[in-house]
């Protein structure tokens, strides 16, 4: 059953067309990825189908009785109530019940006895839309997305912006709409929090629509995709993996049809020139021929050019030496609070070593220190010879914002000409009109490109990167891949992009719980984190000795469940057979009066007694055995 449709939605700001007669349609059930470049519209579309801006022209259609609601990208709830608080005006139905119970509760109490049909109603009601259980799944919810039950009782317009988001995801999460719509839900999670959450949607039961760059997310959750590109729109089955593949496997394939058309074409125009050059009746004819059949071919469009994307090599000092970087004991607080301590590790030449961990077990602060943004409060930090290193922020705060896009290249790489930097701009996305932007203006997409083209012109052999996937849509992403790949240095890089961290580590740093130095890639070291969770969850789910009084409480459960049952079947059964005896009794007279010559239905008559006195002997060999269970029980 159709859950979305989207009819022909356009949408055009004066002179500009941002979506173009875009055509989809999703089932109840499905789990659709929505991606594009960074502003092809897909946040934009996500919009429209919430009603919260309109469209230029088509329509949406929503199921019937389906409710739609979505998290916008970078949402935050802005509240003074506690966590806790905020979280249950997810469930306003539960809370108006549970306060009509316990009003009820107090009248009973009091001998209201008219109270006890309504408390006993209601009860059912408040039973079956989980009235005992949603406290807890808020509790547990929480703890999933980083929120202990001591900050349940923290005021929400006191939590820092990640958190905050988070929280609006979470609230979400607990409504479960008919039609949930996330945009960028990856965003702030740590990549314990991304594989629950990937779990959670993977299994949601109604319909999911997510953009995401992220791709591993994709491939995971997703179950169609939709990419946006040039302003239309194309529906895929499958992953984010598998639309990947089958979009370039069409895309050769439209390449080689144009390709061969144009070739049948140029060869059918040379023959047309050659008749008409030589000019008698037959060649005319002949030519016009072929004409006509050219003007009836159908043309196949040129396929548009993909979207442009950045261009990335980094610049390269020459070799360090093959001891990098040597910390010892490293730790580091802020006032009384401690983040980490006790930290040693050696990074050799070439290493990509890859930072993971949850959020706040201080993967940024050990990187700004690596980087010499902050000081280390115990330990020490030692670059080998002849490293020349470059930072890049997670935050982007080496920026200055009233510069233009030219200048702060210019200030950041005062030995180059206007025509190197303006080269080097272009390879980022950054054209005339673009470079005379001031950074304040500049998009978070726009401030990423503008900070790596900074990194890519200096010389450098030690990278050291926070996050530097984030606000990169999938194609850049996948461009700054291939020159990291490419690079011949040594990278340090925090990231939790799992397709990322997959693709580039030769090392993984995992601060989640201590301090893990893992000398392999990605695949492995999940392979060994999937181990440790088996063994602790063997150990959680291996038997237990219980006590006597245990065993014979148990013993005495299920002994008073098999009398009840024994107890159903002997009511159940008379009445059946009562019911039988009756319906038998109205046959054989029908079979005696009415139907007495009509050999059809005393046929028929005759089948069902017998299938009568079969059931009856059933019920009976039923009854007997749970008699003499309940005898047995009585001794």
């Amino acid at each position: 059953m159709i859950a979305l449709s989207v009819n022909d939605i356009s949408l055009e700001y004066g002179t500009d067309v941002i979506l173009d007669k875009i055509n989809f349609s999703i089932n109840e059930g499905d789990r659709l990825g929505i991606v594009g470049v960074n502003g092809a519209g897909k946040s934009t579309l996500l919009k429209i189908i919430c009603g919260n801006i309109a469209q230029s022209g088509g329509e949406v259609f929503i199921g019937k009785g389906k409710n739609v609601a979505m998290l916008e990208q970078n949402a935050m709830l802005f509240s003074e109530s506690s966590v806790f608080e905020e979280m249950l005006h997810a469930f306003p139905e539960q809370l108006r019940l549970e306060k009509r119970l316990s009003e009820l509760e107090a009248e009973i109490a009091h001998g209201g006895e008219k109270a006890i049909v309504e408390f006993s109603s209601l009860s059912e009601r408040f039973r079956d839309i989980g009235g005992y259980e949603f406290r807890g799944r808020i509790k547990s919810m929480l703890a999933r997305f980083g929120f202990p039950e001591a900050m349940h009782t923290a005021c929400v317009g006191n939590l820092s912006g990640g958190e905050r988001t988070r929280l609006s995801l979470v609230r979400l999460l607990l409504v479960e709409p008919d039609i949930l719509i996330l945009d960028e839900p990856t965003n702030h999670l740590d990549t314990d929090t991304l594989e629950w959450l990937e779990n959670h949607l993977r299994s949601y039961p109604k319909t999911l629509i997510t953009v995401s760059h992220d791709r591993y997310f994709l491939d995971v959750v997703a179950t169609k995709m939709l990419e946006i590109e040039h302003c239309r729109a194309e529906l895929y089955t499958g992953n984010y993996s598998a639309f990947a593949e089958k979009k370039a496997a069409a895309r050769k394939a439209l390449e080689h049809q144009y390709a061969e058309q144009q070739k049948e074409i140029a060869r059918q125009q040379a023959y047309i020139e050659q008749q008409r050059r030589w000019n008698r009746e037959r060649n005319i004819i002949a030519a016009e021929s072929r004409e006509k059949a050219l003007a009836r071919m159908k043309k196949i469009d040129a396929p548009k050019a993909a979207p442009k994307n950045i261009r990335l090599s980094f610049g390269y000092s020459g070799e360090s030496g093959n001891d990098v970087l040597i910390a010892d004991r490293l730790a580091a607080a802020y006032g009384a609070k401690k983040i980490f301590d006790d930290i040693s590790f050696l990074v050799k030449k070439n290493d990509r070593v890859l930072i993971v961990g949850p959020n706040g077990c201080g993967k940024s602060t050990l990187l700004k220190i690596i980087g010499e943004k902050l000081l280390p409060t115990a330990g020490e930090l030692y670059f080998g010879s002849n490293v020349e290193p470059a930072y890049y922020d997670q935050e982007i705060q080496n920026l200055t914002e009233t510069n233009t896009v030219l200048d702060e290249m210019m200030d950041s790489h005062e030995g180059l000409t206007y025509t190197q930097v303006r080269t080097a701009l272009a390879s980022f996305l950054f054209f005339a009109e673009d470079m005379e932007k001031t950074v304040a203006v500049l998009s978070g997409g726009e401030r990423a490109r503008l900070a790596l083209c900074k990194i890519i012109l200096a010389k450098v052999n030690l990278l050291i990167l926070d996050e530097p996937t984030n606000h990169l849509d999938i194609g850049s992403r996948e461009a700054l891949e291939e020159a990291l790949l490419a690079f011949d240095g040594t990278i340090i890089a925090v990231s939790h992009d799992r397709y990322f961290i997959k693709k580039l580590a030769t090392r993984i740093f995992d601060m989640g719980g201590g301090f893990t130095d893992w000398k392999d890639d990605f695949a492995s070291y999940q392979s060994y984190k999937a181990r440790l969770r088996e063994e602790a969850a063997a150990v959680i789910s291996a038997p237990k000795i219980e006590t006597d009084s245990k065993i014979k409480y148990k013993e005495n459960k299920k002994l008073q469940a098999e009398i009840r049952k024994n107890e159903r079947v002997l009511e159940k059964s008379e009445e059946e057979i009562n019911k039988l005896d009756e319906e038998k009794a109205m046959l054989e007279e029908e079979a005696a009066g009415d139907a007495a010559t009509n050999y059809v239905r005393l046929s028929e008559i005759s089948a069902r007694i017998a299938e009568i006195d079969e059931r009856t002997e059933e019920l009976f060999l039923a009854m007997m055995e749970a008699e003499e269970f309940l005898a047995s029980v009585k001794e």
